[in-house]
Formats: structure tokens, C-alpha cells, sequence
């Protein structure tokens, strides 16, 4: 049975991981490395596996991917588009290899090599050879329908060559070129926009753009990488032939695929291309294994999210040797103190890194990381790099152990840690950092998606007095917008209809932007299953929150203490007043702790 401290922790690696699958398959704005994801969920998963009382449906190890967006209608996969299980090594790798050799009987099979591109997975679907939908991969059952947009893509055929049949649904890797990237980003500097972080997200932020004009100015390609459906297409013993085959119909095959015998030789290929990646004109992060034969894979079959005949073999992350200047502290939505490492610049994976993830004091205690300590960064590829930890034999005597701040940088209110977190936090709710953060998150698109309202408004509306609450946004007036430098009659206007808009937000999406701690986009539909409004929930007490599955004592604690605050109640009655639609209509699942339409 697993003790306290497990089960907490289980409930942290949830919450953190749907916060970072949201992050990254809705609003293709990941907050950490590809690396530190696998690692979160690795955990995850070993604990699951040595604690199996502890599985639970929601569990993100049982996920596939991110919820669809909003904005495009959704299209319900014919079959599930799988991710895949990683390795990192040459040792998981080839236990990988034994696992499969001793479910196939000691057989012997062939495996196709081929590069793990960095990019979103679509769903291609043709009728009669003509290209009619395409999606994508979404939370692996049901994706978003951006058929307009793959349509400009040059590499994906509209009309197949040969004889193909009536139906066939193909699976890609869409992607953004390297060079195309960097032209992309020298226009954006030109015109003083923001840059985008890396390839990956401008493309997957391309694909999903509502006017097709966007994407086909961006040079996006594709490979196609599987067969999804070809109804009784006969003679395709294998997945090999079936890329042939593709590839004979029109679609873009990698010519790094290679077909291999052993596992040595598997391992060859992973080495050659660990050397040869950054020549490539496109992002990799490792290799895709796959069993050949088809009739192996369908024995072979599926374990929760994953296939048991493939396998992720993840490049190495990239690092980098450099001096820790400093650690500072930037404060949360949530009221969080999070430490980060102010660096002697350093260039990883082709990027100067001047900041990177520090996690918390008890991360940075376990590796014992000191101001002055020449440092060892760590970088995928991604946004944020992470500190792996110090070099010790370089380490000067002088070098200064962490000691979290005992008041907040921003407001001076003295911290507090609560029991069993691991994050010290300022408790003033009217904290400015807090709310400039809150309002950040109120405004994005994955919670009210006030479109215009980006972080430099916030911090303007806040500097000038327009904003002290989430609530006060409702009451802007367009005419005091239109006082404030740089503020145009059409921005203005577009965001005063935006938020005009958000009022009819679904009733989740109003929650999770309230930005109650720990209540994320997955927890807020939990209780909005159970809740019909706000005020319902306002009135639930925490014996009841815990009765709902996946609401543990320590959410349902923080959601009690959330509707005990005045502040919160106000805040919750203004929107109220400006017309914010704050209750929905739910089947009745429990009458006795649910009273049903608000």
C-alpha cells in the first residue's frame, strides 16, 4: 500500500503533466522541455507500475495527447492515432527488443528506422483519390478538422497517381523547415513582433491558424510516416512496403527510413543520426522503431496509450557548461515562488541561454546548485533549459547555499510553505505579481481567449489603473482604451468585441481561468460535471468535492478555500454583473451532491 507521500506525489505528477499537455498539444506553448516531460512521466509511470492501486482513468499515463481547440470542428478518428513509449538509451532500448522477442515467441523480425520529426501528426483521409479531410492527431480519438489548411501544403497531394482505393487514410508528421523558420522569424524581428521559440511550435501554431492564407505563406511540408486505413488493399505484408506503396500513390517518404535486422543495427542507425541531426533542413529528436511484419504488430497489439511493436529512441538532450551567476525569483499566478538561474551566457543546441528552470528549493537543495558554481545546462531543443546540476570539483569555497526569500520580491507579504507542497507561496491574493499573472492566464486562449489582450496590454491596464481585478476587463470602456499609447481604433475594438465574446465561455473554461490553485483544465470539467454554476460549486463542501473521482483532499481543500475569500466572492459577483455566463446545463449524475441546472 502506498504511503502518503507517494500518493501525493502521483497527484502532483498529474497535475503538472495535464497542465504541460494542455500547454503543449492546445496552445502549442510548452513551458518546459520535450526531456523534463518524458522525465515527469516517466516517473509517473514507474510509480503507477510498483503502486497499481494508484491507476486511475484520468491518469496521464493513459492519455494520448491534448484536447481538441476550439475553433475548428472536430473529426472522430476511424482509428486511434497512438503516441509512443520512449527509450533513452541503448539498455531501454533493447529491453524494449527482449519484451517484444519474447511475446513473439523468440521470433526474428525485421524493424524500420526512421527519424522522429519535430512536428504535429495529421491524419490524411482520400476518397476515390481525392484528398477530402484532414485532422489532427487532437487527444488521439477525436482531433480538429484543418482540411483548408493542409490543402495548401504543396508536399501532400490532393489527387493520387495509380490506382488507389476507395478509401485511405495516411498518417504525416507536418513540419516547418529550418530555413523556412528562420526567414519566418527574421520578417517577425522586422516588424517587431515576437519571435517563436522553435519549428515545432511555429508549425503546429500554423496548421491550426483559422485563415488558410497563414499557413501557405510559411512553406510547411510533410513525411508521411504510416498507413491509417486502406480498407482490403491486398499484398502489403509490412510496414516497409506499405511506405513504398505510398510512396508510388504521391506521398513524401522520407529517404532516411531504413530497414533493419538487428538491433545493433537499429542502434547503428540511432548513433549516425545523434552526428548527423544538425545537418538535416528539419527538427529531429530521435528515432522511431517499428516491428515490420503487420501481422507481428497486430499480435504484438496495444498497451494504454502506447503500441508494444514501436518505440520513441529519444535523442540525447543537448548541454552546455556555464557559471551561475545568480538565482531570482519570479512569482506565480497562484502566488508559486519559483526560482530560475540567471546565467553566464552560453550557447546550447544553437541558442544563447541566458535563464533557465531551477524548479524549486527542494530541487535545487537535492542537487546542491550554489550561486558561483560552474553549472552544467541542459536544452532539447525547446523553450526552457534546466540546471542539471553543479560541477563540484570546480566549485569555489565562497559559493553560497539557496535560502528561499522569507518575504515575497514583489509585495514584501511574508512566505509561507504549505504542508506537503514542495513550492513556498505569498499568500496575498492582491499581490501584484500574482495578478499580473492571473490576468495573463484569464485572458489566453485556453481560458477566456480575450484575442488582442496580449501580456503587454495586461501590464498596461494594470500600470494605468484600468485593472485590479479579472472582473474589472468587463467594464473597460473603449473610448479610455483608445487614450493609451499605441492603442488603435481597430485594436480597440477588436478587443472590446473579444471580450464581449467571452462572456459565453463554456462553464469549465470560466473556471480554470478564475485560476483557483491546482483546478486545471481537466479538474474544472470534473467539477463542472457535478456543478452546474458557480454558485453551486461556491457552496460545496470539501467532503463533497472529494466525492467527486479525481478531486483529492488537497484540491478539493484549496477550491473550499478559494469561495471563503471575500475578494474571490466579489470578484465572482462583478462578472455576474456584466453578463459573464457563469452556470451551464449537466445531466444529473448524483442528486445528493448536485442540485442540478443553476
Amino acid at each position: 500500500m502506498a504511503d502518503d507521500s507517494i500518493v501525493q506525489r502521483v497527484a502532483e505528477l498529474r497535475r503538472e503533466l495535464h497542465y504541460h499537455n494542455h500547454r503543449y498539444y492546445v496552445m502549442d506553448d510548452p513551458v518546459i522541455s520535450d526531456f523534463d516531460y518524458d522525465m515527469l512521466l516517466q516517473e509517473l509511470r514507474t510509480i503507477e507500475e510498483e503502486h497499481p492501486e494508484l491507476v486511475t482513468p484520468d491518469s496521464p499515463t493513459h492519455r494520448i495527447g491534448g484536447d481538441p481547440a476550439e475553433g475548428f470542428v472536430q473529426v472522430e478518428h476511424r482509428h486511434t492515432m497512438l503516441s509512443l513509449g520512449n527509450a533513452f538509451d541503448d539498455e531501454s532500448l533493447e529491453a524494449w527488443y527482449r519484451r517484444v522477442r519474447n511475446l513473439l515467441d523468440d521470433a526474428d523480425f525485421s524493424m524500420t528506422c526512421e527519424l522522429k520529426i519535430d512536428g504535429l501528426a495529421v491524419s490524411l483521409v482520400y476518397e476515390d483519390g481525392v484528398f477530402v479531410q484532414g485532422a489532427t492527431r487532437g487527444n488521439g480519438f477525436v482531433g480538429e478538422n484543418v482540411t483548408q489548411n493542409l490543402r495548401t501544403i504543396r508536399s501532400i497531394p490532393l489527387v493520387l497517381q495509380g490506382d488507389p482505393p476507395p478509401y485511405l487514410e495516411v498518417r504525416g508528421e507536418v513540419y516547418m523547415p529550418v530555413e523556412s523558420f528562420r526567414r519566418l522569424n527574421e520578417e517577425r524581428a522586422e516588424r517587431g513582433e515576437q519571435l517563436f521559440a522553435n519549428p515545432r511550435n511555429s508549425g503546429a501554431g500554423t496548421i491550426r491558424q483559422l485563415d488558410p492564407k497563414v499557413t501557405a505563406s510559411r512553406n510547411m511540408q510533410i513525411w508521411a510516416y504510416s498507413l491509417g486505413d486502406a480498407g482490403d488493399v491486398p499484398g502489403l505484408p509490412d510496414h516497409w512496403e506499405a511506405l513504398e506503396w505510398l510512396k508510388s500513390l504521391g506521398f513524401r517518404i522520407n529517404p532516411n527510413n531504413r530497414l533493419c535486422y538487428t538491433v545493433e543495427e537499429v542502434k547503428d542507425y540511432y548513433r549516425e543520426f545523434v552526428e548527423r541531426r544538425h545537418g538535416l533542413p528539419y527538427e529531429v529528436d530521435g528515432v522511431v522503431v517499428k516491428v515490420n511484419p503487420f501481422n507481428y504488430q497486430s499480435s504484438l497489439g496495444v498497451v494504454g496509450r502506447e503500441p508494444r511493436w514501436a518505440v520513441a529512441y529519444k535523442f540525447p538532450a543537448e548541454r552546455a557548461v556555464t557559471r551561475l551567476l545568480e538565482i531570482g525569483i519570479n512569482v506565480g499566478r497562484t502566488g508559486s515562488l519559483n526560482p530560475y538561474a540567471v546565467l553566464d551566457p552560453v550557447v546550447v543546441s544553437g541558442a544563447t541561454v541566458r535563464h533557465a528552470s531551477l524548479h524549486n528549493e527542494e530541487d535545487i537543495r537535492r542537487k546542491d546548485i550554489r550561486v558561483g558554481d560552474w553549472v552544467t545546462i541542459e536544452r532539447a531543443g525547446d523553450v526552457i533549459p534546466q540546471v542539471v546540476g553543479p560541477i563540484l570539483d570546480r566549485r569555489d569555497r565562497d559559493a553560497v547555499k539557496f535560502q528561499m526569500p522569507e518575504a515575497c520580491p514583489e509585495c514584501g507579504t511574508s512566505v509561507v510553505k504549505p504542508e506537503g507542497e514542495a513550492m513556498h507561496r505569498c499568500p496575498n491574493a492582491s499581490c501584484p505579481a500574482q495578478f499580473f499573472e492571473l490576468l495573463k492566464h484569464f485572458v489566453s486562449r485556453g481560458a477566456m481567449d480575450m484575442d488582442g489582450l496580449g501580456e503587454q496590454w495586461c501590464r498596461i491596464l494594470i500600470d494605468q489603473g484600468f485593472a485590479s481585478t479579472v472582473s474589472d476587463l468587463y467594464f473597460l470602456e473603449k473610448d479610455k482604451l483608445l487614450e493609451l499609447d499605441r492603442m488603435g481604433d481597430r485594436l480597440a475594438t477588436k478587443i472590446m468585441d473579444n471580450i464581449e465574446a467571452s462572456k459565453n465561455r463554456p462553464l469549465p473554461r470560466i473556471l480554470f481561468a478564475l485560476g483557483v490553485t491546482h483546478v486545471g483544465a481537466e479538474v474544472a470539467e470534473l467539477l463542472t460535471q457535478r456543478y452546474a454554476s458557480v454558485d453551486l460549486l461556491a457552496k460545496a463542501s470539501q467532503d463533497a468535492l472529494t466525492q467527486i473521482p479525481g478531486i483529492g483532499p488537497k484540491i478539493a481543500e484549496s477550491i473550499y478555500d478559494y469561495f471563503q475569500v471575500e475578494g474571490n466572492l466579489a470578484v465572482i459577483e462583478k462578472l455576474k454583473q456584466a453578463g459573464v455566463k457563469l452556470h451551464h446545463e449537466i445531466e444529473i449524475v448524483d442528486p445528493v451532491n448536485c442540485t442540478g441546472m443553476a
